[in-house]
């Protein structure tokens, strides 16, 4: 329960109280469906989404048109897995790694950038 708590305690981020009190959803995949973090979500103030991988598919059976959610990680690391160099570690010191993995992430930033022409996209 500890870790829950202290996983929604860091992941915060302080911003303005909107004018109309809105309320805020918190999705989360099926390792927080326990009773210990759904509690710790909503003593926290979020209304909870909890769902496995089935129930989404059967969501999406139901309504097709509405799309599926992907979480922001698994997009995140599919960008870096198209850098074949970071896959497997090639590197022996970690300053080297680190500065190869700034180095994509620099680029996969650059790519997100609309413009007429982008020089990096190979």
């Amino acid at each position: 329960m500890g870790t829950v708590q202290s996983w929604l305690a860091s992941s915060l981020v302080k911003r303005p109280t909107p004018p109309k009190r809105r309320s805020q959803h918190l999705c989360a995949d099926a390792g927080y469906r326990g009773k210990a973090a759904l509690l710790a979500m909503a003593r926290h103030g979020y209304i909870p989404h909890v769902l496995g991988r089935h129930e989404e598919a059967a969501e999406r059976k139901r309504e097709p048109e509405k799309k599926g959610t992907r979480w922001i990680v698994e997009v995140a690391h599919s960008w870096f897995n198209r850098f074949r160099k970071l896959q497997v570690r090639h590197e022996k010191l970690a300053r080297s790694f680190i500065a190869l993995n700034q180095l994509a992430a620099a680029i996969i930033t650059f790519r997100k950038i609309p413009a007429a022409i982008n020089i990096i996209y190979g």
